[in-house]
């Protein structure tokens, strides 16, 4: 079956996705929230400057039978342009079963000319996700069958946020917390430790509880904080440094050698999960099916880490429907985030991302829908609606 075409455009309502407008959990404005240039006195307090003004983007892989699936991404007001004027007619024509193949000819083309990370990456998930939700349209079935899971088990979650309270309530046993910071270091790393000792006390000494950096530190402040924090039993210390600080990692791992860490969220195609892996950096590997390619790359990402003995937990894994399928069919993967940006009281749906027909954890443990493809509940008319 062939590509008819792909076509990209911003999503502007996202009420027809069963999202509400409810606003934001406190804890996104409470410590400066993911400011890549927080601990810079001249810039703290100011992570909205930073933050992209784009919406997310939906993509339409369209075959010639008249079967379509659907991909999403972020940064629309980029990447649509970029699947629109350049991916999708570089693939019309091909066939929809040579997934592995139009990815590397999607990511060989765009690294030879501008680069196949970051923003290539994001279109070239879109595409790719939509390639799969066909396939498995097709196929009449799930993605995660597609994948070879069959009968796949239900996969446990944990919330990330700082209401482990609220979290409890709604049947979460295992935490993730956004690690504050700014450019006061000793202030920085005081409120660190006290978060993670009042949640390590809240939760128990055997819960599960991670903490999340946002990569916005230095390999000096990754350490201090991951000596501070030494004595509370966190599960992983995550995306401690700047991302592409491919020098860093080493340094952090030698460091904090008992320490479980992990990365891989702003990490884009495979290739520098092959280098991790390779290398020893982290614990823990963390892909993005939205980010790092989509499927595709995720699939390889997986094969790899279990033949290297390395563990994966998805990226936002209970926050889609693509995080789902893949969540419970990719080897070695030990959890599904329920990333909540939403505040107390709101449903799931708002979290972030959320796509229809997505299953919301019940007692901290997901189970997908088992309809074709990703089992997104979109026609094309909401399509249009949503992308009005």
């Amino acid at each position: 079956m062939k590509i008819k075409s792909v076509k990209a455009a911003a999503l502007t309502n996202p009420v027809v996705l069963g999202r509400s407008i409810d606003g934001l959990a406190d804890w996104q404005t409470l410590y400066d929230h993911m400011n890549p240039m927080g601990a810079d006195q001249r810039y703290e307090g100011q992570a909205s400057r930073f933050q992209p003004p784009w919406s997310e983007i939906i993509c339409v892989v369209t075959t010639n039978s008249g079967v379509w699936g659907l991909g999403m991404g972020p940064l629309a007001g980029i990447t649509a342009p970029l699947i629109n004027d350049y991916l999708g007619p570089m693939l019309h024509g091909e066939s929809i079963e040579d997934r592995e193949r139009l990815w590397e000819v999607m990511t060989v083309a765009c690294g030879s000319h501008f680069g196949a990370s970051g923003i290539a990456s994001y279109a070239i998930s879109a595409v790719d996700l939509a390639l799969w939700d066909v396939a498995g349209k097709i196929a009449q079935k799930p993605v995660y069958e597609l994948l070879g899971r069959t009968d796949p088990k239900p996969v446990r979650c944990y919330a990330t946020g700082f209401d482990l309270e609220w979290f409890s309530e709604l049947g979460f046993d295992a935490f993730k917390l956004a690690c504050p910071w700014g450019a006061n270091t000793s202030f920085a790393l005081s409120q660190v430790t006290d978060l993670v000792g009042m949640s390590r006390e809240f939760v128990g000494p055997s819960a599960d509880l991670m903490l999340d950096c946002w990569a916005v530190q230095s390999v000096e402040h990754a350490i201090q904080i991951g000596e501070a924090v030494s004595d509370f039993n966190l599960g992983w210390i995550e995306d401690m440094i700047y991302p592409e600080n491919w020098n860093g990692y080493p340094k952090v791992r030698a460091a904090l050698p008992d320490q479980g860490l992990a990365a891989g969220e702003r990490w884009y195609t495979d290739r520098p999960f092959l280098r991790a892996i390779d290398d020893g950096w982290v614990d823990v590997l963390q892909p993005d099916p939205l980010w790092v390619g989509g499927v595709t790359p995720c699939r390889r990402i997986a094969d790899a880490a279990a033949a290297g003995g390395y563990q994966l937990a998805i990226h936002c894994g209970a926050n889609d429907s693509y995080g789902q399928h893949l969540s419970v069919a990719l080897t070695g993967n030990l959890w599904a985030e329920m990333y909540v940006g939403c505040p107390r009281g709101s449903s799931l749906m708002n979290s972030f991302r959320a796509t229809p027909g997505m299953v919301i954890p019940v007692n901290g443990i997901l189970q997908p829908n088992d309809a074709p493809g990703f089992g997104i509940e979109l026609s094309l008319a909401d399509i249009e609606r949503a992308t009005a």
